[in-house]
């Protein structure tokens, strides 16, 4: 059988710019655009008042000496006034520089310098302090506006500037911002984007406005969301994926936007706002999916068997669904009381009204997925890259197929190099990476293919990721190993919550895990242990031997050279905070094996397990 190569999406979508989609956005006239929460009530901002508040504040950027190509910075959570400054920047045809809120003071200086922003809008007290304290480090840095008021740790507010460009408007002062706008071309540099990547200095992404524009046709096409939707908006707007997707896309749709509070407060924001779409990463996912699990596995054996025969006629029923056949009867009635003893009550939990999920950013485990399936959440699992804009492919409604992450969208090519490294060309390609012209020209050839240090393979045009280039492990005998997939099954267990399988340039595999601790300790007092700490609990040979056999039950059926040997527990989840994780949940492996180390080298001081 040869094997696929080449992918290509339909007809390329003719080139545009972010400022045409948002005129086309304002014209829908919508009294309920963006919805946000604020003293416990949810507040409407209609097209009108976004538009003018955008035209405003764009105007009083020109106002402060900010020329066309000029980087203004953006440090803030997701909320309205995001949204406002980034249009604000487009339309005045300045390119913005968004930063992730969670990023340190240290690494946001490198940001600022490289980027030369000459202005940053901040969201918080918290955050203008952050940038005060680097201040000195940034010479380009004239300006600092804060969307709230700062006590003095901030320039101006975002209502002071807007104030400024609302003084003395007149009709031709509209006009000219409308006409400024439309002189941006589809080449035009839209943004830079420095990725967090998971090893190295974060490099900037220059995306154009046709990069984006191409990505939103383009998705649109094939994504079934209409003007009757509405989103809640969670993933940070600093992503690519939340920027073109959540924001663009659903602007351009005339689709409703709600601001999460936090992701603390993402299950009760869906509760109050009722979604209708929702676009997460695999974590949030795997979360919600232990959390099911977790309450049923807690709530007694009746309870638990029913989760566990309503799973499994869930499944049944998808497998059937998915391969385009009618279940069968005696299926669909065992179906549909599964609905309604088990997978109605998670639909109830996120809302009620949830019509699709969409997953990217990172692998989704297959059997999430089909369970979501089954419960009448579907979860339209796409792929892509900041570089990318960052859709590559995305499986479409109505011929899904899990463990796939679907077809190239329109205008889009996909192809496998000999590596089975995955290389993409369409014109949602960046431009390259700013001030890195060496680096830009090692990630993309002469005829246009980028690099995504990807690997994958097609079939029947739909992609699948088997794992990351550069995470690949190659032991000490030459095996090669991806621990993603590996990774994902070992998180299928209820006691888990993460995992992160090193060994590379070892004799063998090793699995570090943290624990599900509300399940472990649940389970250790039914087998009545006793512990101080979690570090003491981890310390418990009991708990060290169910983790064992957690591992050999859901890694059952790898070869014998992939199976980690050794497992060690770790006391602290990994975070964002504690360097462990990128802003979009992906692991610093060299971060993770350097905070272990103590436990790595402990595991291969010991005997050395046999190999088969």
């Amino acid at each position: 059988m040869t094997q696929e190569t080449l992918a290509r999406g339909g007809p390329r979508p003719k080139p545009g710019t972010l400022n045409e989609l948002f005129f086309s956005a304002l014209a829908r006239d919508l009294p309920d655009a963006l919805k946000f929460k604020r003293d416990g009530v949810w507040h409407p901002i209609s097209h009108r008042e976004l538009g003018e508040r955008v035209r405003h504040a764009a105007r009083g950027l020109q106002m402060l000496g900010a020329s066309p190509g000029d980087r203004i910075a953006l440090l803030s959570e997701n909320r309205p006034e995001w949204a406002i400054a980034d249009f604000a920047c487009l339309t005045a045809r300045l390119v913005d520089v968004p930063v992730y809120p969670t990023l340190p003071a240290d690494q946001a200086v490198h940001v600022l310098r490289d980027s030369g922003s000459i202005a940053i809008f901040v969201s918080t007290i918290a955050q203008a302090r952050k940038i005060e304290s680097i201040r000195g480090q940034l010479p380009a840095l004239r300006t600092v506006i804060s969307f709230v008021p700062t006590e003095g740790h901030a320039d101006m507010t975002l209502a002071e500037l807007e104030a400024r460009g609302r003084q003395s408007e007149t009709q031709e002062h509209i006009d000219a911002h409308r006409a400024t706008a439309l002189q941006a071309k589809p080449e035009d540099l839209a943004t830079i984007i420095y990725t967090a990547g998971t090893t190295g200095v974060p490099k900037g992404v220059m995306l154009t406005h046709n990069n984006f524009f191409s990505n939103v046709e383009a998705s649109r096409r094939v994504l079934p969301f209409v003007g009757e939707d509405s989103c809640l908006s969670l993933l940070p707007m600093s992503h690519s994926f939340e920027r073109m997707a959540g924001h663009y896309l659903m602007l351009a749709l005339g689709i409703r936007i709600a601001y999460a509070e936090s992701i603390e407060a993402v299950r009760g924001n869906m509760m109050e706002v009722r979604p209708t779409l929702l676009l997460a990463v695999p974590r949030l996912y795997e979360k919600m999916f232990a959390s099911v699990r977790d309450k049923a596995t807690a709530g007694g054996g009746m309870k638990r068997r029913v989760f566990l025969w309503a799973r499994s006629v869930g499944e049944k029923w998808a497998d059937e669904t998915l391969a385009g056949r009618e279940p069968g009867r005696a299926l669909a009635l065992r179906y549909a009381v599964a609905q309604r003893l088990v997978f109605s009550k998670l639909r109830a939990a996120v809302g009620g009204r949830i019509r699709y999920f969409v997953s990217g950013a990172a692998p989704l485990d297959p059997e999430i997925n089909k369970f979501f399936f089954a419960a009448g959440l579907p979860i339209l699992e796409g792929y892509g890259l900041t570089e990318t804009s960052p859709v590559i492919t995305v499986n479409p409604p109505g011929n899904v197929r899990i463990g796939t992450v679907g077809p190239p969208i329109d205008g889009v090519e996909v192809r496998i190099a000999e590596d089975e490294e995955i290389l993409a060309r369409g014109p949602n390609v960046m431009r390259g990476y700013y001030n890195r012209p060496e680096e830009t020209s090692e990630a993309i050839t002469a005829d246009g293919w980028f690099h995504t240090g990807d690997l994958g393979k097609l079939e029947d045009g739909f992609l699948t990721i088997t794992g990351r280039k550069k995470d690949i492990i190659v032991t000490a005998g030459g095996k090669n190993i991806a621990p993603a997939p590996i990774e994902n099954r070992m998180k299928s267990s209820p006691f888990v919550a993460q995992a992160v399988m090193l060994g590379d340039k070892r004799k063998f595999p090793i699995m570090l895990i943290v624990p599900n601790y509300a399940t472990l300790e649940r389970w250790a007092r039914e087998q009545g242990l006793k512990w101080e700490s979690h570090k003491s609990l981890i310390a418990e040979r009991a708990v060290q031997q169910l983790l064992e056999r957690e591992m050999a039950t859901a890694l059952a059926g790898l070869a014998q050279f992939e199976m980690p040997k050794k497992v060690a527990l770790i006391e602290r989840d990994f975070s964002i905070e504690g360097g462990e994780l990128t802003p979009k949940l992906s692991i610093r492996r060299n971060v993770v094996e350097e905070r272990n180390r103590a436990e790595i080298d402990a595991l291969y001081a010991g005997p050395v397990p046999t190999e088969g």
